[in-house]
């Protein structure tokens, strides 16, 4: 199942809201890294287990993939040992002590990375990583949104269908209330502890979660509107 860095990072935030990361310098990076890492594309669905180790090699420092990442991501074939360059550049190096990759912190542990022709490569901590896949899958099938009452309004599917732009589609169920059927949400996206809906128009929606397990669209009022889990 395909999931986006959004998601990627969108998803841990379905605890709390990711905040930016904080200034780092070298040797407070050389100490953190060491461990199990997750690199993968924006979208999740080429991933790659590196752990990173503190003992030296080389130019750097010894790291470890696992034997499916050259399938994967073939680049890594050329990752000998990683390094931090800078203040707060994460190297992952080839023999030479050349950059096959660089990696900065745009989150609080996750960091991003560009290949020139390829894309963007994303690395977080591997248990963060697959936490985040859960939270996102757990968002995928029927909701329905109800009043503060709990009169039911609408029904609708969260789809993992990617519809671009990080986001995914997601399709109302008929009988909708008037109010909702002219927005007619379209696209959908976990984004900072917060799920959006997204209409053609680009008019969006948000919904946190609450103490009660259901997701409240904010800004709240006197008559509110839920969404809860089917």
């Amino acid at each position: 199942m395909r999931a986006l860095r959004g998601v990627a990072l969108m998803m841990a935030a379905c605890a709390a809201a990711i905040d930016p990361a904080p200034a780092q310098d070298a040797a407070t990076l050389k100490k953190q890294m060491p461990g199990q890492w997750e690199l993968s594309t924006t979208e999740r669905n080429k991933t790659c287990v590196i752990t990173l180790k503190g003992d030296a090699k080389g130019q750097g420092f010894k790291l470890e993939l696992e034997p499916a990442c050259k399938t994967a991501l073939p680049f890594t074939k050329d990752i000998v040992a990683w390094n931090v360059r800078g203040l707060d550049i994460v190297r992952f190096q080839d023999a030479t002590g050349e950059a096959v990759i660089d990696f900065t912190e745009v989150e609080a542990g996750i960091f991003e990375g560009l290949r020139q022709g390829e894309g963007v490569y994303i690395l977080q901590d591997l248990a963060a990583a697959r936490s985040m896949a859960k939270s996102m899958d757990q968002m995928i099938g029927d909701w329905s949104m109800v009043r503060g009452n709990g009169q039911p309004v609408c029904g609708l599917t969260l789809t993992n269908t990617e519809a671009g732009a990080d986001n995914f589609q997601v399709f109302l169920k008929p009988k909708c209330d008037a109010a909702i059927a002219q927005f007619n949400p379209t696209q959908w996206r976990l984004e900072r502890g917060q799920i959006l809906l997204m209409s053609k128009s680009g008019e969006a929606w948000q919904f946190e979660a609450d103490d009660n397990a259901q997701w409240r669209r904010v800004p709240d009022t006197a008559d509110p509107l839920i969404m809860l889990r089917q």
